[in-house]
């Protein structure tokens, strides 16, 4: 069974990558076949305060050649690999949990009716975000556990193309401390990221989101990033949020594990959050199919197994931050020159040497399950941390 507190499918999306630990999961879990790559081939453009536009980084020119998806997309996915019975009670959230040894008895409350129901189940899985509902009845309110990164992140789907900009290609604003990304499409219309750093949170979302996003990007906007702005008022797609993470010594209590955001959210600053799920989804189902009788051993071994990588991510998504915004305008003037750079073979061994290719794909493109459960990698093995310079733009 399916919990989902929505009314009905969710059928939008922000951008999402799907680097090549996720790929090699979600082929296993049959969710590749229903996904392709969306990435644009066209250059994308990097803007200045006047307009000035010149060559500029796509996501897709990172390390681990990254698949270019919207959260929808993997929705779809998902949902046409799902058996058919599979039920999905919709506009439903659990208002209690208790377990014993033998199960968990889950209150249900349907938000339409409001009749509450109980069931009991062998498992649950928490795979409901960032400030997971599950997390906060069975583990602790969500300050426990949830860590502000200091920035805040306004997302959402554009329709047609942004003024300024030619159908397919993407563009980024970069001045220190704030950000827009246009993140284009071969086939479909692109999606915003305008990100900033603050000292207040609260006070950010005590606002509007517009109010709040305009005030921090300033006056005297060029063209793509008014149109961008103009846009996000009349948007009712719109995600207004701070970039935060979950930080927790163990994911599992009893017969309730959490899974994904809600369990070890790394930001979208690590690009990791789509990846990191489906592949711990397929580790954590792979393994209980192996030892169906020994779900406490499974829980502990499934955790060890997989933290480090987690780990990886969270820890390098402070870094990674600063390829989405940057602190000052040497970083900004070293992103600008990097397709220029890339041209070149020297140029190429410069930005994989600043980028850390080697230990980012280790983790970012591993195919966790095999070297979980292989042997390649010892479980109680803790990640090789990749410390960039400040400098540094991945």
């Amino acid at each position: 069974m399916i919990i989902e507190r929505a009314p009905a499918r969710r059928l939008g999306g922000y951008f999402v990558a799907l680097f090549g630990a996720g790929r090699l999961a979600a082929e296993r879990l049959g969710l590749l076949d229903h996904m392709h790559d969306r990435k644009s081939l066209q250059q994308g453009v990097d803007i200045d305060r006047s307009g000035k536009q010149r060559p500029g980084l796509n996501y897709a020119d990172l390390p681990g050649q990254p698949w270019l998806l919207l959260r929808s997309d993997v929705e779809q996915a998902a949902f046409t690999a799902l058996p058919d019975d599979v039920e999905i009670r919709y506009a439903t959230v659990p208002t209690a949990i208790e377990q014993d040894a033998d199960g968990v008895d889950v209150t249900l409350l349907n938000k339409v009716t409001g009749i509450s129901t109980t069931e009991r189940f062998d498992l649950v899985v928490g795979a409901d975000g960032l400030r997971s509902t599950v997390r906060s009845l069975v583990f602790g309110p969500h300050e426990k556990f949830v860590h502000r990164m200091g920035y805040m992140i306004a997302a959402y789907e554009y329709a047609g193309t942004p003024s300024g900009l030619a159908p397919g290609v993407g563009a980024t604003f970069l001045e220190p401390n704030r950000s827009m990304w246009v993140y284009a499409f071969a086939d479909h219309d692109p999606t915003i990221l305008l990100t900033y750093r603050t000292d207040d949170v609260d006070a950010e979302r005590s606002r509007p989101a517009i109010e709040s996003v305009r005030a921090a990007f300033g006056e005297r906007a060029p063209e793509v990033l008014a149109d961008v702005l103009d846009n996000l008022e009349a948007s009712d797609n719109a995600i207004f949020d701070s970039a935060e993470q979950v930080k927790m010594d163990t994911w599992h209590q009893g017969r309730v594990v959490l899974l994904g955001d809600s369990a070890w959210c790394v930001t979208l600053y690590a690009g990791m959050g789509v990846s990191a799920a489906i592949a711990g989804a397929d580790l954590l189902g792979t393994m209980l199919e192996q030892r169906p009788d020994d779900l406490e051993g499974v829980l502990t071994d499934w955790e060890q197994g997989l933290r480090p990588y987690t780990t990886f991510y969270q820890t390098n998504a402070y870094e990674d931050r600063g390829f989405f915004v940057a602190d000052n305008w040497l970083q900004i003037l070293l992103r600008r020159a990097l397709p220029t750079l890339g041209k070149t073979r020297l140029g190429r061994r410069l930005i994989d040497k600043m980028f850390h290719v080697e230990g980012v794909i280790t983790y970012k493109s591993a195919d966790i399950l095999d070297e979980v459960l292989g042997g390649s990698r010892h479980h109680h093995e803790e990640p090789q941390v990749v410390h960039r310079p400040r400098h540094s733009a991945a």
